[in-house]
């Protein structure tokens, strides 16, 4: 991306044509006036020139101009270059009486006039300034946008260069180890499945039901050999698994049942899992038992908070999202459109 940092920017680009403007002014002042008179003078210029310019362009241009303030912009230039140019003209004169005059001089009403008619020219040109900024700056937005697009391209080669190492490098585990512990295989197995999940199908709009399925059994098995008792889980599926639904949806309810409604010590943990369309609906519904020292709404946290946020989102008020906690038990309910 070093090619994009070298180009000019937009402020530059500006420094550069003030820098030209000043010298042509003070070149063609040079064989009249002499090298210090011009190198003053020129500055003098530029500077009112730039004061012209960016005085329409930035303050009178948008405030008045593009207000639809059409009469109130007309007499603010008229007024604008009469100042501009008397200013200059003052300016000027002192400069020349305190460094270059022989002789003082009066106050020269002509030369005020000369200096306002340069500032119309000026003003014109100021147009075709403010054009060429907007040309510049949309090119440079778009050389931004085209190096965005091509790190955001390299940055996913790179995403998917890792994972699939990854992936690779489970599977070569997987065969080691399903010789000498089948059972640890299986499960190598399922955390790639899951881990696949997560850079294949969870940035999809859609994914389809039977994937997600598979994501929450893999999920399960791979939580259960973290609790030291089994747990006795049913999960019951009517639906036709070719459908499809946003990704993550379903998983909310399940991951808090581990997280909060597993009991470590006991033997007598209980989940029941539903998953059924009916009516063009698809119906999830969990119910765990709770441990005894469970605390209080530590169901209902961020999880459920972040996924009715993203319900709303998906279906506006066409969902219902319900939970139920008793002493012992705990309830959730999803309901959406099949759409």
């Amino acid at each position: 991306m070093q090619l994009f940092k070298d180009k000019p920017t937009i402020t530059q680009l500006q420094w550069l044509v003030w820098v030209f403007v000043f010298l042509v002014v003070m070149l063609s002042l040079v064989p009249m006036d002499g090298f210090a008179q011009a190198i003053v003078y020129a500055i003098l210029s530029t500077s009112f020139y730039a004061a012209i310019i960016y005085g329409n362009i930035s303050w009178l241009f948008p405030r008045l101009y593009q207000k639809g303030k059409i009469t109130l912009y007309v007499l603010a230039i008229i007024l604008f270059l009469f100042a501009v140019g008397l200013i200059r003209t003052v300016i000027t004169l002192n400069i020349y009486n305190a460094l270059f005059a022989k002789n003082p001089e009066p106050m020269n009403w002509k030369a005020v006039s000369s200096f306002v008619i340069g500032g119309v020219m000026v003003f014109l040109l100021s147009f075709i300034f403010r054009i060429a900024i907007a040309y510049f700056s949309l090119k440079q937005q778009a050389e931004d946008m085209a190096a965005q697009k091509t790190q955001a391209e390299l940055n996913l080669l790179k995403s998917q260069v890792q994972p699939h190492f990854l992936f690779n490098t489970l599977n070569n585990i997987y065969y080691e180890a399903y010789v000498e512990a089948p059972r640890t295989a299986g499960l190598i197995e399922r955390l790639a499945d899951i881990m696949r999940y997560f850079v294949d199908e969870s940035p999809k709009q859609k994914t389809s039901l039977s994937t997600e399925i598979q994501f929450i059994e893999n999920y399960i098995a791979l939580e259960k050999i973290r609790i030291k008792y089994d747990i006795e889980i049913s999960f019951t599926k009517n639906c036709d698994a070719a459908l499809s639904i946003p990704p993550m949806l379903l998983m909310t309810f399940v991951e808090n049942i581990f997280k909060h409604g597993i009991d470590k010590t006991s033997s007598t943990n209980k989940v029941e899992i539903s998953l059924l369309i009916k009516d063009d609906r698809l119906i999830f519904s969990t119910t765990n038992t709770l441990p005894q020292k469970q605390k209080d709404n530590s169901f209902n946290g961020f999880g459920i908070e972040n996924l009715r946020r993203r319900l709303e989102l998906l279906y506006q008020k066409d969902f219902e999202l319900i939970t139920e906690s008793t002493r012992s038990i705990f309830s959730a309910y999803l309901n959406i459109p099949m759409i």
